[in-house]
């Protein structure tokens, strides 16, 4: 909405008003001869400007990103006269000031982006930001406006070349530090998750469906799928009871029947089905019903799972949503096929060939290759340690701020035992396992490989 207002206003005619101001504050003298030079200089500029606007405004709106808009509205000015070859010339003494400002500004620019990207690591978005700053570097040092009179010029057009190209100077600066501090400091806005199409309203259950305060357990339907078979033994069991609503089998493209989509939560208190009736994924509990998506074909249904202590709801298939179940706000992750981890400080994904650590905004921190089935990751709730288990024997440790590995070891049980399962930190910060053969519980130092005993206190 702010870029759509900027273009009309402008596109603003140059104003009486606006030109007087000009050579009240150059104390420049219009005359016959020389007015044309100072209408032709701000008529000129609006129009460079509105090309550059013209530009910027859609890759705003596509890139929500608030930067390209700065640059369009500053970019007439440092490159409406660039020459080749360009023209090195004396600045005047009362631009110096800008000057400095310029290279303060392009200081602070450069000591920005590295901590960018020591901390967020390489993005397109910051690469599109430090190839134009770099661009506008590279160009202000050698457009320096002519502020000198030609001497063979009478004096009332000299004096209006001296006070344009002053403006210019000024402006030249004054715009182009305005785009480096802008490209350093402006990231693109997290755009709204878009609301799955056709969400209803929670609703209380409806006379013939069933309803449940805790699903103690659950059962998928027993008998051969068929068309025409609505027998009990094709209902899924929640509790024991039928659920009717719940749709008993999906066909998969050039497959067999297989049974439909059915998550518990880790809580018991809620579970996912796929409709029988309306073919949507549908949250409910004991309030009552929420859909997820829209009516979906059976090869497009996704695979659903609980995580973070069950307020979060995964869809995964090709791409992964992942649905807050308090405020109904999604977070989609392209190309991820499975959610791990979910916490406060982030999560765990895995495309086909990569493990990614991301913030909630989606944003990735760390990734690293993914390896053999059966590997678990765990994310410590600050997210200072990601931590890979692997083929139950080996544990690396990652600091996700830069991806780097702290450690490698490979605990060593009695009996021969392997890890069965990696329990987390603890409220001290210690790690914990269990192990697969005898099932008991060690703290683990991450940096020795040190099997200890939990206090029992």
């Amino acid at each position: 909405m702010v870029a759509a207002l900027t273009l009309p206003a402008a596109a603003l005619p140059v104003t009486r008003e606006r030109l007087t101001r000009f050579t009240a504050s150059s104390g420049l003298t219009v005359t016959t001869a020389n007015a044309h030079l100072v209408i032709n200089y701000f008529t000129a500029l609006r129009r460079w400007r509105l090309i550059a606007l013209t530009l910027s405004i859609p890759l705003t709106g596509v890139t929500n990103d608030p930067f390209y808009l700065v640059f369009g509205l500053f970019a007439a000015f440092i490159f409406r006269n660039v020459r080749l070859p360009p023209r090195v010339l004396q600045i005047p003494d009362d631009a110096k000031t800008y000057r400095e400002t310029w290279l303060l500004g392009l200081t602070g620019a450069m000591a920005a982006f590295g901590y960018l990207l020591a901390d967020q690591g390489i993005s397109p978005a910051l690469l599109a930001h430090a190839a134009i700053v770099i661009i506008v570097a590279a160009v202000v040092p050698v457009r320096r406006p002519d502020a000198r009179p030609r001497p063979e010029a009478p004096n009332d057009i000299a004096q209006a070349e001296l006070a344009l190209g002053r403006r210019s100077t000024r402006t030249l600066y004054l715009a182009a530090t305005a785009i480096v501090v802008s490209g350093a400091l402006l990231t693109p806005g997290i755009p709204a998750a878009p609301e799955p199409p056709d969400y209803s309203m929670p609703q209380p259950p409806l006379e013939d469906t069933a309803a449940f305060t805790t699903v103690g357990g659950y059962a998928g339907p027993t008998c051969p799928w068929s068309d025409h078979m609505n027998a009990p033994c094709r209902y899924w069991l929640v509790n024991e009871k039928p659920f009717p609503q719940a749709a008993p089998y999906v066909i998969r493209k050039g497959g067999a029947p297989e049974l439909a989509p059915f998550t518990r939560s880790r809580d018991r208190k809620a579970v996912v089905y796929l409709g029988k009736d309306d073919r949507r994924l549908t949250y409910q509990n004991a309030e009552g019903m929420h859909s997820l998506t829209k009516s979906l074909a059976d090869t497009a249904v996704p695979n659903p799972t609980f995580a973070g202590q069950s307020r979060y709801l995964a869809l995964s298939k090709d791409d992964t949503q992942i649905i807050d179940t308090r405020t109904w706000t999604t977070l989609s992750i392209p190309g991820a096929q499975k959610v791990h981890t979910i916490n406060q400080s982030g999560l765990v994904a895995t495309t086909a060939t990569r493990v990614l650590v991301l913030d909630h905004r989606g944003t990735e921190r760390m990734s690293l290759p993914i390896g053999k089935v059966g590997d678990t990751y765990h994310l410590r709730n600050d997210g200072d340690r990601f931590v890979v288990i692997r083929s139950r024997r080996r544990v690396e440790t990652f600091d996700p701020k830069t991806g780097r590995r702290l450690s490698f070891v490979a605990p060593v049980f009695p009996n021969d035992d392997s890890i069965g399962k990696g329990l987390g930190w603890t409220a001290q910060g210690v790690f914990q396992i269990r192990t697969y053969d005898s099932e008991r519980v060690y703290n683990l130092d991450l940096a020795s490989g040190r099997l200890q005993k939990p206090d029992p206190r």
